[in-house]
């Protein structure tokens, strides 16, 4: 059942997020197909963007871990190997240094060009999933194009779907609910845009290769509460790791993300985006593993905003509860 749905959510939300380009767009006097056709366009590219930061991390990250890797186990071998001498065990150290370069040089190729190719291939050998995968995609394109062009004239046909009586009601949770996304939105596209620079420079200045790719990344990550920035900050400690070593550099990285921190969750985000979706971390948890599992990736990232929807109707729910006869009695 999800594997229907979640093709039309993901439209929708995608049509959501473009909608305030298309109509930017429709006031410079551009036709509405046109626009239409330019946002998703806009949208595609941002999202391809993104592939391509990964990608770029990839080839940064891979090579470095099969030329690093004997020099890892050679450096554990000195410290560790006396510790457990004490305790009489014996590892056989070369077989394991072995073992770990054939199993590296089997799995990880020399680029992330060639890894995406063998995860393609990999993918291609299972027809079923190229033709749902591109069916998928291609729905996705079809209805956000439509929801785009036709945004009025849909709100209006769900509009006649509701009672007389309850419109009013319908309306106004609805322009909550809207005001709500939309300053969520709007306020994390500025937030990933200051930390974008900020973890750019940082990352720069403590020298690490790939540090633009990885700075954006880690920023654009941030969309996933506290998964984004553990994977960022993984991401960013392998790094200085590969490239120095134990050293200065993995303190640089520490202070970076620590700084980091501090200002998007203490400073930016309580201001540019607000306390206003009021979400409890367990809650937040709970959200991403929950709507994780019914839509995959774009459950994740669309964890918080359908919470702050479900939010404004449990709160709206609980107020006519409240103000009930049968709960005042």
């Amino acid at each position: 059942m999800t594997e229907i749905f979640t093709p039309f959510l993901t439209a929708f939300i995608l049509a959501y997020a473009l909608r305030p380009v298309c109509l930017w767009l429709e006031r410079h006097r551009l036709p509405r197909a046109v626009a239409a056709g330019i946002a998703m366009i806009i949208g595609l590219g941002i999202i391809l963007c993104i592939l391509s930061l990964f990608v770029s991390l990839l080839k940064t990250e891979i090579p470095l871990i099969k030329t690093q890797l004997p020099t890892w186990i050679e450096n554990t071998q000195a410290w560790l190997g006396p510790k457990l001498s004490e305790f009489h065990i014996d590892l056989d150290w070369g077989a394991l240094k072995t073992g770990a370069t054939q199993k590296i040089t089997t799995h990880l190729t020399d680029n992330a060009d060639s890894l995406l190719s063998s995860t393609l291939d990999t993918i291609l050998m299972s027809g079923s999933s190229v033709v749902a995968g591109f069916v998928n995609a291609v729905l996705i394109l079809f209805v956000m194009f439509y929801l785009l062009l036709d945004w009025d004239h849909f709100f209006q046909l769900v509009t006649k779907i509701v009672p007389l009586r309850a419109q009013d009601t319908v309306h106004r949770l609805t322009m909550h609910t809207d005001g709500l996304l939309s300053q969520y939105l709007r306020g994390m596209f500025i937030v990933i845009s200051i930390m974008s620079v900020f973890y750019s420079v940082g990352l720069s200045l403590v020298g690490i290769k790939g540090a633009v790719a990885l700075g954006v990344f880690t920023a654009i990550m941030i969309i996933i509460p506290y998964i984004g920035i553990a994977l960022g900050f993984t991401l960013a400690f392998l790094a200085v790791i590969l490239q120095f070593g134990p050293g200065t550099q993995l303190v640089g990285v520490l202070i970076v993300y620590g700084l980091g921190q501090f200002l998007e969750g203490f400073f930016l985000t309580p201001r540019l985006v607000g306390e206003r979706i009021g979400l409890h971390p367990v809650a937040v948890l709970f959200a991403l593993l929950f709507f994780g599992k019914l839509f995959g990736f774009f459950g994740v990232l669309l964890a918080l905003p359908i919470s702050a929807v479900s939010l404004v109707l449990m709160q709206y729910s609980w107020s006519r509860y409240t103000q009930s006869p049968w709960y005042q009695k």
